[in-house]
Order: structure tokens, then sequence, then C-alpha cells
């Protein structure tokens, strides 16, 4: 389908600069624009292709000042990072549906499907397992006993929901992630490790995104809870017993022990540790590699480990670059502070 510039400005709320009927049938990176495609500039870094690019319409934050002539039209609007993922949501949601049960795909027969889903080849869905209505559910996926599924959530190839795990509406799973595989439970004993059985679920509400490859384990007793609106991005473990507060997101490789409270509204950058038993308060945010031994109030921005303030935590690391220097100007001071008590 294609869209005039006027009408893609009427729905995010911008200002068209240049021909109100260019008209475009797909999106491009600014750098590798083509004609009939939408671009966007939210990064500054980018601001010199616009001036060459190829693309027939460019999203363009309101304060941008230009130094020049463009060939593309643009859209002035408050956000464009915003405004292109009001887009992208619009394309995707108008590509047709997959519908249908495949005829490879098994469904014990004391499971409830809702209507307009559609089970592909290979998926295998358990007992007393409910799934919603308009569910996409990708080959080889696996849904456990007594596990449910909301409306509208789609899941894709190789992920498995354990046994009696409750995932809600509108929900994301990605390839080969896992709900519900038992927690990291083990009692030591004389001859190794006696396993703790985890007898408990894991619950997701509505709106959740789980990268592939991530895993949401099941708790002891009770569930891991992971509230509405989170956001797991790919090779992220959350262990057993820990609830993630909602519109919470966490990029690849953060790991968060067991029994860990999250707070709403906190953003964790890659390969954050979260050591277990502790709480993160609400809008907290960690830099990239942090590591969190303990308790986090809440409101803060963090970076390190243990976590500190950006700007005391730069300062560290410049120190610590200069380290082996220091060390050395240490020991040469202490040569001769000891050179000075031996003449007195």
């Amino acid at each position: 389908m294609e869209f005039t510039a006027k009408q893609i400005a009427e729905f995010i709320g911008g200002r068209v600069e240049g021909d109100e009927q260019a008209s475009v049938n797909t999106f491009a990176k600014i750098e590798e624009g083509k004609k009939g495609a939408i671009s966007f500039l939210s990064n500054l870094k980018y601001l010199h292709y616009i001036y060459n690019t190829e693309s027939t319409i460019v999203l363009i934050n309101e304060d941008v000042k230009l130094e020049g002539e463009t060939k593309a039209t643009l859209i002035r609007v408050k956000d464009a990072y915003e405004s292109v993922a009001k887009l992208l949501q619009l394309y995707e949601s108008m590509k047709p549906k997959k519908k249908g049960i495949d005829s490879l795909a098994f469904i014990h027969p004391s499971a409830k499907v809702g209507k307009d889903c559609y089970i592909g080849p290979f998926v295998a869905i358990g007992p007393d397992v409910v799934i919603g209505d308009g569910c996409v559910l990708h080959p080889h996926v696996t849904i456990g006993e007594k596990a449910s599924v909301g409306d509208n959530t789609e899941i894709y190839s190789n992920a498995v929901v354990y046994h009696h795990c409750k995932v809600g509406s509108n929900c994301v799973l990605h390839a080969g992630c896992v709900i519900g595989a038992d927690g990291f439970g083990f009692a030591p004993n004389t001859e190794g490790y006696d396993k703790i059985p985890q007898i408990g679920n894991v619950v997701i509400e509505d709106n959740v995104e789980i990268g592939a490859n991530t895993c949401v384990d099941r708790s002891t007793m009770g569930s891991t809870v992971i509230h509405k609106g989170v956001k797991l991005d790919n090779l992220v473990q959350v262990a057993h017993n820990c609830e993630v507060g909602e519109n919470t997101v966490m990029s690849a490789q953060v790991g968060i022990a067991g029994s860990t409270k999250v707070g709403s509204w906190c953003m964790f950058g890659g390969q954050v540790g979260i050591a277990g038993h502790i709480k993160i308060g609400d809008k907290t945010f960690l830099g990239a590699q942090s590591g969190v031994p303990g308790n986090i109030k809440g409101n803060e921005t963090l970076i390190g480990t243990p976590p500190m303030e950006p700007k005391a935590y730069f300062k560290s690391q410049a120190i610590f670059r200069r380290l082996p220097e220091i060390y050395k100007q240490l020991n040469e001071l202490q040569k001769e502070v000891e050179k000075l008590k031996g003449e007195q």
C-alpha cells in the first residue's frame, strides 16, 4: 500500500515541508534511502545524510535546523523516533494474519483453542491448556499441561511454555525462549546436591515482549511474576521467585538472581547483573555491565560495580587507569620519606 506525506502527517500529527502528495510504500534507513521509502532522523550524527538521501520522505524533529536544501519531502514532528515507531506498528498491523490449525500440529483433546488462531506444524499443546483468541503459534512451539495463553499473543518457533505457567494477552515470545523451567535450587549434602523441587509457576501479564533464548524460571513456591508492559531482550535470565515491575526494560544478557524484586519503569543496560534477595526501586536506570550487590531505593541513574552516579564513576575510572603510575609515584615517595627519616 502507498501513503502520501499528507496522510502520514495527519496520522502522526506532523507538518509537511515539501510535496504533500509524495508517496511511499516502504521503510529505509536514511543512509540507505531509496525512492518510495520513508526514513527518519532522530540522531544528529546522521544529519549529513539528509541532504543527499534518496528516500522520498524523511521524518525529522521540529527543532532540527538545516543548513541546506533536501531532495526529500520532510515531515516535522515532536519526536521522529516515536513517530516512526507508530508508523511501523501501523505497517505491521496491516499484514494479513495467518489462521488455521496445521494438520501436523498436536492438540490434546482436553485443550481449548480460541477463535482465529494459527497453530503451525509440529506445535504441541498439552492437556487442559487454554489458548485465547487470535493467537499465533509458530512451528515447534510447546505449551505444557494446564498452561494458558491470552488473546492475540504470538509465540515464535521453539519457544516453550512449561506446565501451569500463564502468559497474558498481546504478548510476544520470541524463538527459543523458555518460560517456566526449574529455578536453580539445590541443597548440598555429603555426596553432592539434593534437587529442591520447583513447584511454583511463572505468570506473565499483558503486553510483555520476551526476546530470543531468554529464560524466566518458575518459582520454588508461588509465582515468578513479569508484570504488564515489560520488555526483555535476548539472552536475559530471570531466576526463580523474582518479580519484575510494570514497563521495565532490560537489554541483552541481563541476569537477575533469585527472589529479587525489580520496580516499575526501570531500564537495565546490557550485561547488568543483579544479586538475589534484594529490592530495586522504581525508575532505576543501570548502565551496561553494572553489578548490583544490594538494595537500590529508586529514581537513580547508576553505573559500575557497585553502582555509583555516572559522574563519580567516570572520575573513578580515570583514576583507575592511572593506578600503575600513581602506585609507582607512591613507592618513590615512600622511599624518600624513609630516606629522610634515616637522616634525622
